[in-house]
């Protein structure tokens, strides 16, 4: 599988995702600079987590405009598999790859924990390796990861089966409880209506190996590895 990740000023999860990519493919990623207006010919483009630009206008907001998501959105409206992941993730909101917006998290503090999910859908390219419903743990590390959509999107998504995962408790309530950020029906993962670009908030890249606490990310990974093998 070839796969590209993209690089913005202020990222900063580059190299975890790199690293999740290589121990899994066993091929390093390309890195692709912002300025570049060409992402190679790859199965897989990974907007990574960080703070690109420093978030100083609107999270993801500056990113979305750089020169290389010209062709991002060009490749994704063609099928190429896009992750994003957190910053990742509201950069894709940004440039309406994906419904919805990120905004403050309830109570407005950063934070920076390990969360539980549920697999509302392991039917995508993304989590076929789940089984379904399973509880999942990563970590996040947030200050605007609060999902929102208007009821007509929020209805649409949720009848397509969009939603990839879920906020929950450790045994699997999908409650306030269990939602670190207030994001509504605790969505905490979507995917397109094409089912090819997906935005989580939480960090698959930084648990691939028992080492670093456990594999839960790592599935996610094998996932799509899979699919492109």
């Amino acid at each position: 599988m070839k796969s590209a990740i993209l690089v913005f000023p202020g990222t900063n999860r580059e190299r975890d995702a790199a690293d999740a990519i290589k121990l899994v493919s066993g091929k390093a990623p390309t890195m692709v600079w912002h300025q570049e207006t060409d992402i190679p010919d790859v199965d897989l483009i990974v907007v990574p987590g960080g703070f690109s630009y420093g978030d100083y206008l609107r999270a993801g907001a500056i990113a979305a405009r750089s020169p290389v998501i010209a062709d991002l959105m060009k490749k994704a409206k063609s099928g190429i598999t896009v992750l994003g992941i957190c910053n990742g993730f509201q950069i894709l909101t940004e440039t309406g790859l994906l419904p919805g917006s990120l905004a403050r998290n309830t109570g407005l503090d950063f934070l920076c924990h390990d969360v539980h999910m549920k697999v509302d859908n392991n039917q995508t390219r993304f989590s076929n390796k789940y089984a379904p419903g399973q509880i999942i743990r990563f970590p996040i590390a947030h200050h605007d990861g609060n999902y929102f959509a208007d009821p007509d999107t929020l209805k649409k998504i949720e009848d397509a089966g969009q939603v990839v995962f879920r906020y929950c408790t450790p045994n699997g309530d999908i409650s306030m409880q269990g939602n670190p950020n207030g994001s509504i029906n605790n969505i905490a993962g979507l995917t397109n209506s094409d089912g090819n670009v997906m935005g989580l908030m939480p960090h698959p890249e930084n648990l691939i190996d028992p080492l670093l606490g456990g594999t839960d990310g790592r599935i996610m990974f094998e996932s799509l590895i899979g699919r492109a093998a």
